[in-house]
């Protein structure tokens, strides 16, 4: 979440309030300030996430916003060791659900991803260690003028995605792994003017020698 300082602060300045353009509505005015880009270091928000980006494909994030508390509870709050756990009669329940998005595939991708990601817990300690080494453990900032610049994929979300592929993950394709970096702020891709550019924690790029690799897991 944005720190209150930084709120006050931007309210009490009388200049107009710039935002990435693609935040209009208010739900997506308030993700955008208060989520999007901010470093997040918590295995239960990253699989939150990972699922959410993945019920996103074909759709707009808007439409997965309006439907995230109903995927918290239907997902037991991304609770992984209860969702690696639920059986056919479980995601059947889920797909008479109206809340959520109701794709088979995609109900069936996030009890996979959760056990998937429980073997990387054990193998890793954390599945926050293992996915923040394809940025070296540290945000990348970038200095996109417009959004038209901003990529879907980079060399860093090829790599996620094949690893993750590999591990058994599903519905992990590099744009959609790229977005997930976006979100949990492994990147700073707001645009130069936005008032959250450079506000979320993140530092200068830094180059990586393991694009394309296994991250090390020590």
């Amino acid at each position: 979440m944005a720190s209150s300082g930084l709120m006050k602060r931007k309210r009490d300045d009388k200049r107009p309030v710039v935002r990435c353009d693609w935040a209009r509505s208010e739900l997506m005015i308030r993700y955008h300030d208060e989520e999007w880009g901010v470093p997040v270091h918590d295995d239960r928000t990253l699989f939150e996430f990972l699922i959410l980006e993945g019920a996103q494909a074909g759709l707009s994030w808007e439409t997965i916003l309006n439907k995230r508390e109903n995927y918290r509870a239907a997902f037991d709050g991304f609770d992984a060791p209860r969702v690696a756990g639920y059986d056919q009669r479980k995601i059947a329940q889920l797909l008479k659900n109206e809340g959520i998005v109701r794709n088979r595939l995609k109900v069936a991708s996030a009890v996979r991803n959760a056990q998937a990601l429980l073997r990387v817990q054990e193998e890793y300690g954390s599945f926050d260690r293992y996915v923040w080494q394809f940025v070296d453990g540290r945000p990348r900032m970038n200095l996109w003028k417009s959004r038209t610049q901003i990529p879907a994929r980079t060399a860093q979300s090829d790599a996620m995605s094949k690893a993750l592929k590999k591990r058994g993950f599903n519905f992990v394709g590099s744009t959609i792994c790229y977005a997930f970096m976006q979100a949990v702020g492994m990147v700073d891709d707001h645009v130069v003017q936005c008032f959250r550019h450079g506000e979320v924690g993140a530092t200068q790029q830094i180059s990586t020698t393991s694009v394309g690799q296994e991250p090390p897991k020590s």
